[in-house]
């Protein structure tokens, strides 16, 4: 079977795109929302990314903890904001290699937002059985795709139940 490169979910959000977007772009808050990631260590703090910001992205898979190097590749407020993977290490990212592109949409629909997440495995230079084998080890047995796909879900369902939850004072 030949290996799957791009993963995307979409869901429904009642907020605007420029909200949607205004908490998205923000790598230090993804922790909020992810099953894996535990938010970012970002130069100049918690404000929205811009195009060209370099992060440190912190992240969890069981008892195992890594940190990636990211660089903002789209920063198009209500509109779009993605970023590339480009180093991996467990406490720092010292091993260069392109690894993944993570990106956001938001398009207005129905009062709301579509907000569509896609993952693009950028390892294209991996021979098929060597990633099937990492794969198979670094996620409990499923492919990279169908990994994602389950993280994909659930941060879009947690987004959407943290932008929908009225806040009480």
């Amino acid at each position: 079977m030949p290996r799957t490169f791009t993963v995307a979910r979409s869901i429904l959000v009642e907020a605007s795109p420029s909200a949607v977007y205004e908490q998205i772009s923000r790598p230090a808050r993804m922790g909020r929302w992810s099953p894996e990631n535990l938010g970012a260590t970002v130069v100049g703090g918690d404000r929205p990314a811009h195009v060209g910001q370099v992060f440190e992205g912190h992240n969890k898979r069981g008892r195992y903890r890594w940190t990636t190097r990211c660089t903002v590749t789209a920063a198009d407020p209500g509109r779009r904001f993605a970023f590339r993977v480009h180093a991996i290490g467990l406490r720092q990212p010292r091993l260069r290699a392109a690894i993944a592109t993570w990106e956001y949409r938001f398009e207005a629909e129905d009062g709301g937002t579509r907000v569509t997440e896609t993952w693009t495995d950028d390892r294209r230079s991996w021979p098929a059985f060597v990633a099937d084998a990492f794969d198979h080890v670094a996620t409990g047995g499923k492919t990279f795709a169908a990994f994602q796909r389950g993280n994909i879900e659930k941060t879009l369902r947690n987004l959407k139940r943290e932008l929908e939850t009225p806040v009480h004072p």
